[in-house]
C-alpha cells in the first residue's frame, strides 16, 4: 500500500475512534449517578430494556443516537434526545423499539425528544413495523413547553400517529415501566396492549400533588395510577408484572405468537461478502474531500462478490447508475464519481458535480428501478450539479429537475448514505432527508450544507465586508483575516455529521464497515409494506 492509502486509513480510524467515544459517552444518558438511582428503583435503564426484549446475537440498528447532541446546554443536556430507538428482532420479527430515558430529566420531552418520536413512528409507518414502546417519562419539559407542545409536528402528533397506524392494522404495545403523565398518557392506552410494571409504574393525566391543588384531593400516586388501580378498577391497563423483566418477556410472548404478514416481495438471494476487503475503504476514502477517487473502489468493497452491472457505463460519467446485490438484497445503486472523466467528445468533467448527462441517465435509471421493484441506494458524495452558461444554455435546470422528479415520486424504497460531501441541490438530488429516503445515515467523513465551507466563508466574509464598507467603516487586513477565520469555524462546525446527527438531518453516524447492515436491515424493513401506489413521475420535460 502507498503512503496516501496508509494516511487515509490512519485519518480514517482516528475519526471512528472520535466516533465510539462520543457514543459511548451518550450511552451513559443522565450519568452513572442516574444510573444506579435507577437500579435502586428495581428499574433497568432504557438501554438495558432494549438489550433484554431483542433476539440476542442479532443485529441492532439504532436510529438517533447523537440526537440533541450540544443542544440545550442551558438545560443541563438532553443525550440522544432523552429516548432510545432501535430497529431489532423479537423472536426473530423485525420491531422498532423506542425506550424513555429517564435518567435524563426523568424522561422529560424536549423538542428534540418529540421529533425524534416522530421519526421512529415514521420508520413504522413507512414499512408497516410492529412497535413497542417502553414509557418511562414526566412528560413535557415545562421550560419549553412553547416549542414541545402546540405544533403540527410537536407532542400532539405521537398520538395522532398512534390512532392512523391504529387504524392500518401496524402492531403497536407498550409497557408502562416507570412514571407516564398528563397527555403522555395517551400514548400507551392508544396502543394494542398496555402492561405495566407494579410498584414502578403509574399512569394517570394528573399527579398527586396537581390533584391536591386542582381539587383539593389528598391521594398518593400509587393510589391514584399504580398497577393495582388500573388492572383492578379502571381496567386502563391490560397486563400486571412484578418487575421490568417479566413485562419484557411477556413482549416477547406476544411476538412469538404473532402472525405474518404480506411482503413486498423484494428480490434477495443467498447473501455474499463483498470479494474485495471492505475495510481498503479506510485507505482509498481520501481524506482531503478535494482530491478525486474512484467511487467504484468504494461500490466494490460493499457489494455482494464485488460485482456490479454498470447501467449507461460511458454516458453521463459523473454519477454511476448500476445494479448489485447486498447482503442478498438486489439494489440499483446511484454514486456520485469523484474522478475526473473524459466525455466522447474527449472533453473532461469534474468530478463529484452532476452534468446534464449525468442527470438524464439517473432519472431513466430511477425510472427502470421502479418498474422491476428494485430497492434504491444513494451514495452521495456530491459538490452540486454544473453551473456557468454552457451548462445553463444546455439545460441543466431542466435536466436536473427531471431527477429530482424521478427520485421523489419513487414508490421503490430509498436509501442515502453520505460518505463525503452532499451540497446544494446535489443533496435533493441524491434523496437528502427532505425526499423521504426510508433511512440516511453519514459517513464521519461526511459534510451537509447549501455549499462547501470554503466558498460559504468567501461568500459570507464579502456580504460583511460590503455591509460595513457600506457604513463607512474601515477593515484592515488583518480584521479581514480573523473575521473570515470565525467565519468558517462557525460554518464548519454546521457542516459537522455531528450537527447534522445532532438536528436528525441523518438517522446516525456509521462506521463505513456498517453500510451493508444498514441497508440490508432497512430493506428488510421496507419488504413488511407491499407497495400498493403506481409509479408515476408526473410531468417531465424531454
Amino acid at each position: 500500500m502507498d503512503i496516501e492509502f496508509n494516511k487515509n486509513e490512519d485519518l480514517l480510524k482516528q475519526e471512528l475512534f472520535r466516533l465510539k467515544t462520543r457514543y459511548e459517552k451518550i450511552k451513559m444518558g443522565g450519568g452513572a449517578k442516574k444510573i444506579e438511582a435507577q437500579h435502586k428503583q428495581g428499574k433497568l435503564t432504557a438501554r438495558e430494556r432494549i438489550a433484554f426484549l431483542l433476539d440476542k446475537d442479532a443485529p441492532v440498528l439504532e436510529i438517533g443516537a447523537f440526537a440533541g447532541e450540544g443542544m440545550y446546554e442551558e438545560h443541563g443536556g438532553c443525550p440522544s434526545g432523552g429516548v432510545v430507538v432501535c430497529i431489532g428482532y423479537i423472536c426473530g420479527k423485525q420491531a422498532i423499539v423506542v425506550a424513555n430515558d429517564a435518567t435524563v430529566k426523568a424522561g422529560a420531552w424536549f423538542p428534540i425528544t418529540a421529533k425524534k418520536n416522530l421519526r421512529a413512528q415514521e420508520i413504522a409507518m413507512e414499512n408497516r413495523l410492529p412497535i413497542v414502546y417502553l414509557v418511562d417519562s414526566a412528560g413535557v419539559y415545562l421550560p419549553m413547553q412553547n416549542e414541545v407542545f402546540p405544533d403540527k409536528e410537536h407532542f400532539g402528533r405521537i398520538f395522532r400517529n398512534n390512532a392512523i397506524m391504529s387504524s392500518e392494522g401496524i402492531v403497536q404495545i407498550a409497557a408502562i415501566m416507570g412514571s407516564c403523565v398528563a397527555g403522555g398518557a395517551y400514548l400507551p392506552i392508544m396502543s394494542d396492549e398496555a402492561m405495566i410494571v407494579d410498584k414502578t409504574g403509574t399512569i394517570f393525566l394528573a399527579g398527586s400533588y396537581l390533584v391536591k391543588a386542582a381539587i383539593g384531593e389528598n391521594v398518593d400516586n400509587e393510589t391514584l395510577g399504580g398497577a393495582t388501580t388500573h388492572c383492578e378498577i379502571s381496567g386502563v391497563t391490560d397486563y400486571k408484572f412484578p418487575d421490568d423483566q417479566s413485562c419484557l418477556n411477556a413482549i416477547r410472548d406476544i411476538f412469538d405468537k404473532m402472525g405474518d404478514f404480506p411482503k413486498a416481495g423484494f428480490n434477495r438471494k443467498t447473501p455474499a461478502p463483498p470479494k474485495l476487503n471492505p475495510e481498503e475503504i479506510y485507505g482509498l476514502f481520501p481524506a482531503d474531500r478535494t482530491k478525486p477517487y474512484d467511487m467504484m473502489d468504494i461500490i466494490l468493497r460493499l457489494v455482494d462478490n464485488s460485482e456490479f452491472r454498470p447501467y449507461k457505463e460511458l454516458y453521463g460519467q459523473t454519477l454511476i447508475c448500476g445494479l448489485a446485490r447486498i447482503d442478498g438484497w438486489a439494489v440499483g445503486i446511484v454514486a456520485n464519481q469523484r474522478k475526473m472523466v473524459k466525455t466522447k467528445k474527449g472533453e473532461m468533467q469534474m468530478g463529484g458535480v452532476i452534468y446534464s448527462d449525468s442527470a438524464d441517465k439517473a432519472t431513466r435509471f430511477i425510472m427502470n428501478c421502479n418498474q422491476k421493484r428494485i430497492p434504491l441506494v444513494f451514495l452521495h458524495d456530491v459538490s452540486g450539479f454544473m453551473v456557468g452558461s454552457r451548462s445553463e444554455h444546455g439545460g441543466i435546470i431542466k435536466d436536473g429537475a427531471k431527477m429530482v422528479n424521478a427520485m421523489s415520486n419513487s414508490v421503490v424504497p430509498k436509501f442515502s448514505i453520505i460518505v463525503g460531501n452532499s451540497y446544494g441541490a446535489g443533496n435533493y438530488a441524491m434523496c437528502g432527508k427532505a425526499y423521504d429516503p426510508r433511512l440516511i445515515y453519514a459517513w464521519p467523513t461526511a459534510q451537509i450544507a447549501v455549499m462547501s465551507g470554503a466558498s460559504a466563508a468567501k461568500t459570507l466574509l464579502q456580504i460583511k465586508v460590503s455591509a460595513m464598507k457600506a457604513k463607512g467603516e474601515e477593515i484592515t487586513a488583518e480584521q479581514e483575516a480573523a473575521l473570515l477565520k470565525e467565519i468558517t469555524d462557525k460554518y464548519n462546525e454546521e457542516l459537522s455529521p455531528y450537527y447534522a446527527a445532532a438536528r436528525l438531518w441523518v438517522d446516525g453516524i456509521i462506521d463505513p464497515l456498517e453500510t451493508r447492515k444498514v441497508i440490508s436491515m432497512g430493506i428488510e424493513a421496507a419488504n413488511h409494506a407491499p407497495i400498493r401506489k403506481r409509479y408515476n413521475v408526473g410531468v417531465i420535460q424531454t
